[in-house]
Formats: C-alpha cells, sequence, structure tokens
C-alpha cells in the first residue's frame, strides 16, 4: 500500500498528465482543420495521416507526466522562496532550454545517422539550422511553451490554496453542503507572543514560515489536511476513517514532536529558540461547503470546532502538551503500552454537556 506521501505526490503529477494531453488533442484537431484532406504538411512535405497524429496527444501526455515527476520530486524545491510570476518564469525558461537541448541532439544524430556521417559534418549543421528556423518547429516549441505556462500555473495556483480544495472547486464536491464527520486538532504554539517581542516581527515571521514548513511533512505522512492558518495556529482536519487509520492523527502529533526536535540546532542557530505547541483534538459532525461571493472558501462549520479551540485551550490550565476528547478516545486503537491519563470531566464554556478529557503521556 503506498504511503499518503507517495499518493499526494501521484494525484500532484496527474494534472500534468491531463493537461498536456487535453493540449495535444486540440492542436491534433486544429491540424486537421487547417490540413482538411490533405495527406501531407505543405511547409515540410511531410505525409500526414489523422490517426497517427492522435497518438500525438498520447505523447505530449506522457510529456507532461514526465514533467510533472520533476516538478514534484525536484524543481519545485528548488525555487520555494520564489515569487508566484519568478517561479512559473524561471521554470518554464528551464523546461523550453531543456527541450532545446534534447532537440538538438536528437536531430543532429538523427540526421548523421541518417546521411551515414559525423556530428561534425558541416551538412549535419546545415539541416540543423534549416529545421530550428522552421515555422513549424517554432510553432511547436509555441505552443509547448503555453503547455507549459497553464500547467505550472495550475501547480501553483493549487499549491497556494491546497490542492484538495482546487480539486473540490472543480468536481463541485462542496458546491451543496455536505455534513462529514472528521477530526480535529487545534495547534498552538506556546509563548507566541513572548517569542514575537523578542525577534522582533520580521524576524518571527520567518520563524513562523521554518516553523510551519517542519510541521507540513507529518501532515502529510499522516493524511491530515490543513484547513486554516490563524497566526500562530495551524487546524489540521481528518476524515474519520482517515484520522483513526493507525490512529494516524496521534502519530502526526508525535512525528510533529520529533521534527521539532531533530531541528533544534537549526532554530538555536538562527533564531535562539526553539519553538513548542500544544494540541486539543476532538471530532464530531460538520457541514461543509462553498460560502463566499468575492472571495470563495470552502468552510467547516459546527460545534465541534469550537469544542475543539476549548479542548486545546485548556492545556496551560492541566499542564499538558495534548489534551483528547474522550469521544476520540473511544474510536482510537491505542495499545497498551500507551500511558492514557484521564483528567476528568470539564464544562466547557459553550456547552451544556461537560467533556472528559485525557492526555498521553510520554
Amino acid at each position: 500500500m503506498l504511503s499518503p506521501k507517495t499518493q499526494r505526490n501521484i494525484s500532484r503529477i496527474i494534472p500534468f498528465g491531463l493537461i498536456w494531453f487535453i493540449f495535444g488533442l486540440v492542436y491534433v484537431f486544429i491540424e486537421k482543420g487547417i490540413l482538411g484532406e490533405l495527406n501531407y504538411h505543405p511547409s515540410t512535405g511531410i505525409p500526414y495521416e489523422f490517426e497517427i497524429s492522435l497518438l500525438f496527444s498520447l505523447s505530449f501526455a506522457a510529456v507532461g507526466l514526465f514533467i510533472g515527476t520533476i516538478e514534484i520530486l525536484y524543481l519545485n524545491n528548488q525555487f520555494i522562496y520564489k515569487s508566484f510570476g519568478q517561479k512559473i518564469l524561471y521554470k518554464i525558461l528551464i523546461y523550453i532550454l531543456m527541450n532545446f537541448t534534447f532537440t538538438v541532439i536528437g536531430y543532429s544524430i538523427g540526421t548523421a545517422l541518417e546521411l551515414q556521417t559525423t556530428l561534425h559534418d558541416p551538412l549535419v549543421w546545415d539541416r540543423l539550422v534549416i529545421f530550428l528556423s522552421n515555422f513549424a518547429y517554432l510553432s511547436v516549441e509555441i505552443y509547448t511553451a503555453l503547455t507549459l505556462g497553464v500547467s505550472l500555473f495550475y501547480f501553483e495556483i493549487s499549491e497556494n490554496i491546497g490542492q484538495g480544495i482546487l480539486k473540490n472547486y472543480f468536481t463541485g464536491k462542496y458546491h451543496r453542503p455536505t455534513i462529514e464527520e472528521r477530526i480535529f486538532m487545534f495547534l498552538d504554539m506556546k509563548s507566541s507572543t513572548t517569542i514575537a517581542e523578542q525577534l522582533g516581527h520580521v524576524k518571527y515571521f520567518e520563524m513562523l514560515s521554518e516553523y510551519y514548513s517542519d510541521l507540513s511533512e507529518s501532515i502529510i505522512k499522516y493524511s491530515g489536511e490543513i484547513y486554516q492558518y490563524v497566526g500562530d495556529e495551524i487546524i489540521v482536519s481528518w476524515r474519520l476513517e482517515n484520522g483513526i487509520r493507525s490512529n494516524n492523527c496521534i502519530q502526526c502529533y508525535s512525528d510533529m514532536k520529533k521534527s521539532l526536535k531533530k531541528q533544534a540546532e537549526k532554530y538555536h542557530k538562527k533564531f535562539g529558540l526553539v519553538p513548542t505547541f500544544k494540541v486539543g483534538f476532538h471530532l464530531g459532525e460538520v457541514t461543509t461547503g462553498e460560502i463566499g461571493v468575492i472571495k470563495k472558501d470552502i468552510i467547516f462549520t459546527g460545534d465541534v470546532l469550537n469544542t475543539t479551540a476549548r479542548i486545546q485551550g485548556l492545556c496551560n490550565y492541566y499542564k499538558v502538551d495534548l489534551l483528547i476528547s474522550a469521544d476520540l478516545i473511544k474510536k482510537l486503537d491505542l495499545n497498551s503500552d500507551s500511558q492514557i491519563k484521564s483528567l476528568g470531566k470539564n464544562e466547557l464554556r459553550g456547552r451544556k454537556e461537560s467533556v472528559e478529557l485525557f492526555t498521553i503521556l510520554s
């Protein structure tokens, strides 16, 4: 079974293949419309068959998947601190340069083999110059650059607002309100006000950016979904089945702790401190749907959100980093090695019924 991170990467790569496949089909049908009944290209004399051209769209999709793989696994990380526009522009230039290099090498080798000569033969380079200056080649390059731009634009938008959210907008999943049962984790940085005063606003923002980045890997690893960033607080959500599977929600919390511990030296060196956090867990029904006119958003509404916030707010009172509601504890399959401690029932503000709270001793 594929890990959540691998599944996420595959789902991020697939749109590249789909976009390139669609653009490939559009190109084929435009070409067919222009050529009509002709069975050759007038500018080059190359034979033309519509059925064979359809394979072009499949090869375009393969190129898209290849670019998507490079983008997700390597290139995107190299431009993580660039602006939205710079990312797209720089990447287009890199991919075009790669394509041009492969074209020059491939065409030169193919021509040399056809003429049964060496790559140093002037005739090979003359043919290459003619090929590269041909309008048919230039038009394909321009179309390829356009396809690149669209696929990269989609990817950057998806990364900015959240891949799952963009997919839900396209599919209209939450166009009408939907009732779901979800687990929520409210994660809040400890002593954030003091840290902000100590570091200053700019340095604090830089630390917050790295803090979020270091915690995100754990969220991906354990199938979580980032619902909102609220100042120094992260609200993470799981569909019930994803959150309780292998205790993903609790595993996520533990992995976050380990992640910050591993990065302790980096934080000490750059900021003179290591951020820590406290969390509250709860589950319940929420109504999920699109909302807004000037700015669309997909939001959750329900008592579970307020209750989780209240639970997290009691961490200081109980002097613990983790609080879990009894409702969630009952759903989890915690082994006997987990030192679960009941902290008794608490009447949370805004709720009529008291909630029993638990913590897990480390």
